[in-house]
């Protein structure tokens, strides 16, 4: 099960029997989740002109899960004494796929968030598959190799792009502010051990914005241990740094500045 995956570097976990219940009961929705994730792409360029946040690749893996019929579902879970509603709670999983059996498979996309997300995440599917509305959750989140690799990926752009300045970041749709500029002038004129323009912008970048305290591998294996979530069967997915590409150029970032247009335009209109 999703060897396409595994040949590509992805990282595949399965807990409290997700592999067989996954691959007995639900071999559709499985293939379905491996054909969106396997022609995942995320150019370099999102990545810098998204400052951290969600990269337009991500947005289109959402895309794609959402056409398989991976929706967004929200469930409310009652507690009823002689038909009267004493307590109430619901929540909210972005992919949700409901089978012709009724039985359902939750998912949640952890790009870049503050890993407390993975808490809700697991204690929600956890309440979900005790009350029987979900059969398995699924948790697809930056794996090892991205979350290791990210300087290097940035300094390659850099280097690449022969980037020496921050007026240069301008071009690719990055404009710092001004703490983090004159952070990365604290490092560059520093008396002891000062580091070049390159060297300060990777380690400031990524520290700000793919940092420890982020959605990554490690932090989802941490609540795992502590058997957060368990018992609801999960299947985890980390993404890999094959993912990321550098050969669009600024054409990548056709889709971030679109994006960003349309919001503009959409708060001018409620303004």
């Amino acid at each position: 099960m999703f060897e396409r995956l595994l040949e590509r570097g992805y990282q595949v976990e399965f807990r409290s029997h997700a592999r067989a219940i996954l691959g007995v009961d639900f071999p559709g929705a499985a293939e379905e989740l491996e054909d969106a994730l396997i022609g995942a792409t995320i150019p370099i360029e999102e990545i810098i002109a998204g400052g951290g946040g969600e990269a337009k690749g991500t947005q289109r893996l959402r895309r794609a899960l959402a056409g398989a019929g991976w929706r967004k579902m929200e469930f409310v879970v009652e507690t009823r004494i002689n038909g009267v509603a004493r307590e109430s709670q619901s929540h909210e999983v972005d992919h949700v796929r409901e089978l012709d059996s009724g039985e359902r498979i939750a998912m949640e996309i952890e790009w870049n968030n503050k890993d407390p997300f993975y808490d809700r995440d697991l204690e929600n599917f956890q309440r979900l598959h005790a009350n029987g509305a979900i059969s398995i959750g699924v948790i697809v989140t930056r794996g090892k190799s991205l979350h290791e690799n990210m300087r290097a990926m940035v300094g390659r752009f850099l280097e690449e792009r022969q980037v020496q300045t921050l007026e240069d970041m301008r071009q690719w749709g990055y404009d710092p502010t001004s703490r983090q500029r004159a952070a990365i002038q604290q490092r560059m004129t520093r008396a002891k051990n000062p580091q070049s323009f390159r060297e300060a912008f990777v380690d400031k970048f990524v520290a700000d914005k793919f940092g420890e305290a982020t959605t990554h591998w490690r932090k989802l294996d941490d609540r795992l241990r502590r058997g957060v979530g368990n018992p609801c069967p999960l299947v985890l997915i980390g993404l890999p740094d094959s993912i990321v590409t550098f050969h669009e150029g600024k054409a990548a970032l056709a889709e971030v500045e679109a994006a960003e247009a349309a919001i503009d335009a959409a708060e001018d209109a409620a303004g």
